[in-house]
């Protein structure tokens, strides 16, 4: 059975962000992820997580200034600087949280562009061999220009090339459904083709990105391909609920964790 992770960044938004912890909990939950956990002290977030019996799936390295529109900095050749701090910055945090699992996003750049390119591998490189050090995986998300205009990486298979080129065994896939079902579909075989780099999942309805209940992807029949492929990471729940999240659980109910 999949693990599931709520993300708090998009559900359970009724409450404050530290008590989003305590709800999901409550809900079922066993492990949470999010974007960024940088305006909340590391010691409050490992609090909550450990009063509530969580595990931290994942989380993203800082991203830049993300008011101002940066999604990532790793394909941008005049932020190296940054992409290192940032590095120093999240892994204080991953000792605190005790995640193992951190995403590089790449940012928008275009990725026929020589100088991006090279920053992005030299950033990838440069951070994979960092959070080795620390036995962390660093994730790679395939990310739709639909939903982010302009991002670098925005292909299944220049990841999957990527990653094999480099060699490192802590560099893994991030397997969203719902980018992969808008960048390329022919979700299941992708799946079966790259499990040995897939390091984590997420899900979202296509093309709403609401509960992985209805619209294009048929998910009970994923959720049993991840049993059947043997993927033991977790399934990060990366949608906005349609109205309350308490009230668009019903999906959620046959693998919610039980009260003791």
């Amino acid at each position: 059975m999949p693990r599931f992770a709520a993300n708090l960044t998009l559900m359970f938004t009724e409450w404050a962000f530290l008590d989003r912890f305590d709800a999901a909990a409550e809900a079922g939950f066993t492990a949470v992820e999010f974007l960024f956990p940088y305006e909340h002290p590391p010691e409050a977030i490992a609090d909550r997580l450990r009063r509530n019996s969580l595990q931290q799936a994942l989380f993203n390295l800082p991203p830049g200034d993300w008011a101002a529109g940066e999604r990532g900095l790793a394909a941008l050749p005049d932020r190296a600087g940054d992409v290192r701090r940032g590095v120093a910055t999240a892994l204080r945090y991953a000792q605190h949280t005790g995640v193992k699992r951190l995403h590089l996003m790449a940012g928008v750049a275009e990725r026929g562009d020589p100088a991006a390119a090279a920053a992005y591998r030299d950033a990838v490189a440069f951070a994979g061999e960092q959070l080795g050090q620390h036995g962390i995986d660093l994730l790679l998300e395939p990310i739709n220009r639909r939903s982010v205009p302009g991002y670098f990486l925005d292909d299944f298979g220049y990841a999957a090339e990527l990653i094999t080129r480099l060699g490192l065994p802590n560099v893994k896939l991030q397997f969203d459904l719902f980018h992969r079902q808008i960048l390329h579909g022919d979700a299941t075989m992708a799946l079966r083709q790259l499990l040995p780099m897939i390091g984590h999942v997420q899900i979202a309805s296509v093309p709403s990105r609401h509960e992985p209940d209805g619209e294009e992807l048929n998910y009970p029949f994923l959720f049993d391909e991840l049993d059947r492929l043997g993927y033991d990471g977790f399934v990060g729940c990366e949608y906005n609920p349609r109205a309350g999240t308490l009230a668009g659980l019903g999906w959620f109910a046959p693998y919610a964790r039980r009260p003791s």
